[in-house]
């Protein structure tokens, strides 16, 4: 098989304009550009391969949804190659920042090189279908070395998996940011062990910070996904200076490929008020990342 063959759906090409309008500054802090292949190749030990959503597609979905700012996170089908990004921001004009994919063997050279071109943080996978649990030394070596930086933690769970990271999650030395709500499933309800033990680090941990996104990945009832709202909703109310938003376009390994202008009209079901929503969309992620408010 060709490397570039996509093996993986695409993005819905036909983005609906959200009924809801975003505030000035808005950022989609969690997405990703992927390809195109022939300028970025896809690493050889991936364990899926996505069809090119590049630049351009990137910046068409954002002037439909209203998105001035983004957070490119980049996608473990890129590997610790992180010049997508890299590019993306210096094309941007300030509008771009990323997290990367890095392991130990990057120098402290080419970590400054990261910071200086707009990188705030880092990401390491724990779910099942990417790997699963990373080799934890190389883990604690890379936190020791973004510590200096100021950067984050961009961390990737399976909800069932959480419980068992908790303590470790409260011990990290720097600050760190749940993907996807811990990708809990929304019909095990808001009750259910992973949510909760999610819940209490954002209430008890201020380095915890958690994305309001995913819906597509934590809801059960499918498109328009309303049934992950309430879990948003709970934890916006529990830690509303420390949750941001995003689209996660253009959404790999999903069960139903969502439309992101639904994506965009789901943000007043979970934070009602122009209070909560100015938090969540400009003023978090301008904290978390560094960008001029």
């Amino acid at each position: 098989m060709s490397a570039y063959t996509p093996t993986i759906p695409g993005p819905d090409p036909h983005t609906k304009t959200p009924k809801f309008k975003l505030p000035p500054k808005s950022c989609d802090a969690h997405c990703h550009i992927f390809g195109p292949g022939e300028i970025y190749p896809y690493a050889p030990d991936r364990t899926y391969t996505p069809p090119d959503a590049p630049l351009a597609a990137f910046a068409r979905l954002h002037a439909i949804l209203g998105v001035e700012r983004a957070v490119i996170v980049n996608a473990s089908a890129h590997g610790t190659d992180n010049r997508v990004a890299l590019d993306a921001i210096a094309q941007s004009n300030g509008a771009y920042r990323a997290v990367a994919n890095i392991d130990d063997t990057i120098s402290e050279k080419g970590l400054r090189e990261l910071h200086e071109g707009g990188f705030r943080g880092c990401r390491f996978n724990f779910v099942r279908h990417l790997g699963g649990v990373p080799d934890m030394k190389v883990f604690d070596r890379v936190v020791a070395m973004i510590a200096p930086l100021g950067w984050h933690l961009n961390l990737h769970f399976d909800a069932i998996d959480l419980p068992q990271f908790a303590s470790m999650l409260e011990k990290l030395p720097v600050t760190y940011i749940i993907d996807h709500m811990g990708r809990v499933k929304a019909s095990d309800g808001l009750d259910q062990e992973p949510f909760r033990i999610l819940l209490d680090l954002m209430r008890n941990d201020e380095k915890a910070w958690v994305k309001v996104c995913g819906s597509e990945r934590v809801s059960s009832a499918g498109p328009p996904f309303h049934d992950a709202a309430p879990f948003a909703a709970k934890l916006v109310e529990t830690a509303p200076d420390r949750c941001v938003w995003g689209t996660d376009w253009p959404h790999p390994n999903v069960k139903s490929m969502p439309n992101d202008g639904d994506l965009v009209d789901l943000v007043p079901l979970f934070a009602p008020d122009a209070a909560t929503q100015q938090a969540i969309l400009v003023d978090n992620p301008a904290r978390l990342y560094g960008f001029d408010l």
